[in-house]
């Protein structure tokens, strides 16, 4: 495995907004991490929600990797703090997908530095629900967005979130699930990520996911969201930012 991005893949990130990057995970990796994920959980890992890489030792492994944070640092032009992580895993037949959104919708941030990676821990295409995004996207103001109305594509959703600012001030936002206004699908780019990819990409950039169509392949993820070093993060569930370890 090489270390890092080259200045050409980083100026392919600049530009498009995204960069998909071969051989970051190794197939023992990611079999240690779903065999871990068919086991019991202990009620206080479970509780963690969105910040389980802060109790359990798979997920942090996954969120901290040193040829993934590396990336990250260069990036992000800085030391990177990890926000949340996600288990995506999508079932043959129908498992729903995640609506075209930007990041920044659900994780306000200021000032901006939010990036994700996104590390396919199964083969995944446009058949099985795998991840598209819309090159460029991020160099435009965010969308408008509506809540997801096609259920047998996307899930919908709303939920109170605790706010807190840098003032220390403090209030409820009411947040649904995003889904962009007006976006067509030439816009969009369905990308093919192997077992042990990933992709990089901006908390501008347009990005999500349809629904697995395939009869027999599940679609597997693992996402974390990093900020830059002295980035203030608003919702109060994922404001307690965790250093890569």
């Amino acid at each position: 495995m090489s270390n890092g991005l080259t200045s050409q893949q980083i100026a392919k990130y600049r530009d498009e907004g995204y960069i998909q990057v071969s051989d970051l995970l190794t197939p023992e990796e990611i079999e240690n991490f779903l065999y871990h994920e068919t086991r019991p959980k202990p009620a206080e890992v479970q509780e963690l929600g969105l910040r389980k890489h802060t109790g359990d030792t798979q997920w942090s492994h996954l969120a901290s990797h040193p040829r993934i944070t590396g990336i990250v640092s260069q990036l992000l032009e800085g030391t990177p703090f990890i926000v949340q992580t996600m288990y995506l895993a999508k079932k043959p037949e129908g498992g729903t997908g995640i609506a075209l959104h930007q990041d920044a919708h659900y994780i306000r941030n200021e000032p901006n530095s939010l990036m994700a990676c996104w590390d396919a821990l199964s083969d995944t295409d446009k058949d099985n629900g795998g991840l598209c995004v819309a090159s460029g996207s991020h160099l435009e103001p965010l969308r408008e967005t509506e809540q997801p109305e096609d259920g047998g594509e996307h899930a919908s959703w709303v939920t109170d979130y605790p706010m807190k600012g840098p003032d220390g001030k403090e209030w409820v936002e009411t947040m649904h699930s995003h889904e962009i206004r007006d976006l067509t699908e030439d816009e969009l780019t369905f990308l093919t990520v192997p077992k042990g990819s990933g992709v990089f990409f901006t908390g501008r950039t347009i990005h999500g996911s349809y629904a697995n169509h395939s009869s027999t392949r599940p679609r597997l993820a693992f996402a974390t969201h990093y900020v830059k070093q002295g980035t203030w993060v608003y919702r109060c569930d994922i404001q307690d930012l965790t250093p890569v370890s």
